[in-house]
């Protein structure tokens, strides 16, 4: 099966290799593909390697990267990553001194030259990003390999249990599963992973804190604040509309609207361009300049990784990628800073907001409904503060799941 996936992967490899290199900016490309096909450059002593694959996993990984550094001060980190945004978010966050490069093409001969190159003497997926070759590889080479903030949804677990007997072999290598949920320790131990291995330690991102304080740019806005976060295709549009309707009676409301991915800054500028939509780009806003100078105004957030510390001036969030059946996004950043939350009936990807709901912590309606549950919200600022209060206390209720971590990690370093 191995040599199968192999082939297929590098067959994948041969024909997106010249579209995903052009589709990147040109002061990255030759990084990309260097570190891609495993020319990395020497790393000497005594190293953890820690790999997140995108912005979300970075993020969450920021504490417990923040945690090994503290814990073991000569240790050499290393984060890996997919995307461009990943590769971006870890060079911001990650602490002073950690090496960030592409994750190499999941092959057995790219793999075993990133060895000869550096040998980490620990490998820590974050959350259930499974290469098989990475898993195997480096654990035939005597490196232990941990998944931690490990979940899978619903759909995946439907797609891995139809090739469970792969899934199985694919698993056994990894030597500890630590879980956001019982949800998914339990889906992890389905797919035939020995129970021993598996454990619920909950879920980092309760552990995360924003990257900075609120922006000097939120100073220009005056008035209150709706901030939707992460949006994907289609949302931008509802939200717009609902703002539009709002505004009739409250004028001097503003909407921070935050596409999920870069990509999508210009498509979603075109869609309000289009519907008459006045707006302001962020990136457009000179924070230098005195006094408010934004009020009853769309911004559009066309930057990255400031959309945890915006949700810090807002008076309610709005999640994204949770009225389109897509599965929600990371409803945690506004509890951190005690902000009434409004979801989408679709949050599958984290069932953790399920107690938010039934704490008061946070509201969920269909789209038909979010005009009228943001005004009432608008209208009764005690209501939407004693929400916001209950998100902040449940946030720190479930903190500690990378010190439970750091007590696993513990006994595979070297």
């Amino acid at each position: 099966m191995y040599a199968l996936y192999s082939l297929i992967y590098l067959i994948a490899v041969i024909i997106l290799l010249p579209f995903e290199y052009l589709k990147r900016p040109e002061g990255i490309r030759i990084k990309w593909l260097r570190e891609k096909i495993g020319l990395i450059r020497e790393v000497q002593g005594k190293t953890i390697w820690v790999h997140a694959v995108s912005v979300g996993e970075v993020t969450a990984a920021v504490p417990l990267l923040k945690r090994i550094r503290e814990r073991y001060p000569s240790r050499k980190i290393i984060v890996s990553t997919i995307t461009d945004t990943g590769q971006k978010v870890a060079g911001e966050r990650a602490p002073e001194g950690t090496i960030t490069l592409y994750l190499p093409f999941d092959l057995p001969s790219v793999l075993k030259r990133v060895l000869n190159r550096v040998r980490p003497g620990l490998l820590i997926v974050i959350e259930t990003e499974i290469w098989p070759n990475l898993i195997r590889v480096y654990r035939e080479h005597g490196i232990p390999v941990l998944l931690l903030n490990g979940r899978i949804s619903e759909k995946s677990f439907r797609g891995y249990r139809k090739i469970a007997f792969f899934m199985k072999r694919v698993l056994s290598p990894v030597d500890f599963f630590g879980m956001q949920g019982e949800e998914y320790a339990d889906r992890i131990k389905m797919l035939g992973v020995d129970p021993e291995k598996v454990s619920n330690l909950g879920n980092f991102k309760f552990d995360t804190k924003p990257p900075g304080n609120v922006p000097a740019w939120a100073d220009k806005i005056g008035g209150r604040i709706i901030t939707a976060g992460s949006t994907h295709d289609g949302e931008e549009a509802l939200l717009a509309d609902v703002y539009l309707e709002l505004k009739k009676k409250f004028p001097d409301l503003n909407l921070i609207i935050a596409p999920r991915h870069p990509e999508r800054f210009k498509p979603v500028e075109d869609m309000l361009r289009s519907k008459g939509i006045s707006f302001v780009k962020r990136s457009e806003i000179n924070a230098s300049a005195s006094g408010p100078s934004l009020k009853g105004v769309i911004i559009l957030l066309d930057t990255v990784g400031e959309l945890s510390s915006v949700y810090g001036i807002s008076d309610i969030a709005v999640i994204g990628k949770s009225f389109r059946g897509l599965g929600g996004q990371n409803p945690l950043e506004p509890a951190y800073w005690s902000k009434p939350i409004i979801c989408g009936p679709h949050m599958e990807n984290f069932p953790f907001v399920q107690e938010f709901f039934s704490e008061g912590a946070a509201l969920q309606t269909k789209e038909e409904e979010l005009y009228a549950k943001i005004k009432d919200l608008l209208l009764s600022p005690e209501k939407a503060k004693a929400i916001g209060s209950r998100a902040g206390e449940l946030f720190r209720k479930n903190a500690g799941a990378v010190e439970r971590a750091m007590e696993i990690i513990e006994k595979y370093i070297a």
